[in-house]
């Protein structure tokens, strides 16, 4: 049957619910490039006003990952399990879950991205590590996988290409958080894997895309209905996004705090993260031990070094130079810059939003897809909220190969708020996601 552009972005325009076909045709012939930008971005801003109702969205997520090629992994011996986090500042926890995960027999495929503007990305981190290359056919990825248990590597160019057109247009076109098309952009990589389960951490607050509870719980209702619709097993987690995860924010002060939480010397917050998401993907996985067995099985997994063995492994077999690892002092940072207490009280905010804008400002993440990283720059935070802290001692450091960083500094000063009182105990966990979006865990 034939279909014409134009009647497709009208219909969707006017509220209509789409066919499975016409979401089919329009992705494929914008694809082959027989319909342009000026089309789909039509199309875009149509969903974005008018919506998609769950049939839609499974239309969308399918043609999406069919688009290109798919992932085989029918003969990988073992329950193959990914995570996705919805966005946030300081946020590595895929660096210690993945290898985590993987020393306990759970293969973890992951297709992540990169930072754009105050959200830091995976494969930025990674490549501060030198020599480390996340561009690899569908081949080394399989490789990798296959032996070191868990591979993360960039979206190649055979992989979901319908996907990687369309988010760049999403970003020209103000389109990004339509929740349908996130909905088709995170499912139809994460099917594109050929999974079983899938771990979801859906972030809320200041520093999030989702910054209303409401829209994220949404977003997570969404994410495991569609899951479903495909037999993968999905759940979700309620995060807290009102300040950093962990200290560090940035790219190579990522890594190391990655490697710290590996070797047992994390920060509370990252570890109590990265235990919430590891238990829920044993769950799927149909791991039958009692939760305290989970817990302890995945202290051992760090305490015994089997988890950073697995994550040398990794990192040896794409191609980085684990001796930096191994010694991380080999690998200096630049000389940093102290941001200091304006005033003595308790730190009452910590807007993760301001921090993740002042990495992106110091060279750390991109104002547009194209720009350049720093690997080297990053700020590492010297106080949580709660903290008691006297004026004139440090906040943070910031580290940056850029010769100004006044304008670095002030928005980290306007991101730390100290008040005379001490706040309410921070609550990192929310809780857990049911299909119909609603919280139905209290963590």
């Amino acid at each position: 049957m034939n279909y014409f552009p134009a009647e497709i972005i009208r219909k969707k325009r006017n509220g209509l619910p789409l066919s499975g076909d016409e979401i089919g045709f329009f992705v494929r012939q914008y694809v082959a490039g027989k319909i342009p930008d000026y089309q789909m971005s039509a199309f875009l801003m149509a969903v974005f006003f008018k919506g998609m109702n769950r049939q839609e969205m499974v239309a969308l997520v399918e043609s999406m990952k069919n688009s290109g090629s798919v992932l085989k992994l029918d003969d990988v011996d073992g329950f193959k399990l990914d995570k996705h986090s919805t966005g946030g500042v300081g946020d590595k926890i895929s660096l210690i879950l993945a290898p985590v995960l993987a020393s306990l027999g759970i293969y973890v495929p992951m297709i992540s991205g990169r930072g754009l503007a105050h959200s830091g990305g995976t494969l930025d981190k990674l490549e501060a590590i030198p020599g480390l290359n996340t561009r690899i056919s569908l081949h080394k990825f399989r490789e990798i996988l296959l032996s070191a248990g868990f591979v993360i590597a960039g979206q190649t160019e055979e992989l979901v290409p319908a996907d990687r057109k369309i988010y760049a247009l999403r970003d020209a076109t103000a389109t990004i958080e339509s929740l349908p098309l996130v909905v088709a952009s995170i499912m139809s990589k994460k099917l594109a894997e050929d999974l079983d389960g899938l771990v979801l951490d859906v972030k809320t607050g200041k520093g999030a895309f989702f910054p209303d509870k409401n829209d994220a719980l949404q977003l997570a209702g969404n994410l495991i209905t569609v899951g479903k619709d495909f037999d993968v097993n999905v759940r979700a987690l309620l995060t807290n996004m009102d300040q950093p995860v962990g200290m560090a924010c940035g790219n190579w002060v990522e890594v190391v705090e990655a490697v710290d939480c590996l070797t047992g010397n994390g920060p509370q917050d990252t570890m109590t993260e990265v235990f919430a998401l590891a238990t829920d993907a044993l769950q799927i996985a149909g791991i039958g031990w009692p939760e305290t067995d989970m817990q302890a099985k995945l202290q051992d997994a760090i305490d015994s070094g089997t988890a950073m063995e697995q994550f040398l492994h990794y990192v040896k077999m794409m191609g980085g130079d684990t001796r930096v690892l191994e010694k991380l002092s080999r690998y200096a940072l630049v000389k940093p810059v102290v941001v200091k207490a304006e005033r003595t009280g308790f730190v009452a905010e910590l807007d993760a939003r301001q921090i993740g804008i002042a990495a992106m400002l110091a060279g750390a993440g991109r104002k547009n897809a194209e720009d350049i990283v720093d690997p080297d720059a990053g700020i590492l935070l010297k106080v949580k909220i709660g903290d008691f802290v006297r004026a004139g001692e440090p906040v943070a450091e910031l580290f940056s190969n850029q010769p100004d960083l006044s304008q670095v500094v002030a928005a980290v000063q306007e991101a730390v708020r100290i008040g005379d009182k001490k706040p309410e105990p921070y609550q990192l966990i929310f809780g857990e996601i049911s299909p119909e979006g609603e919280l139905i865990i209290s963590k």
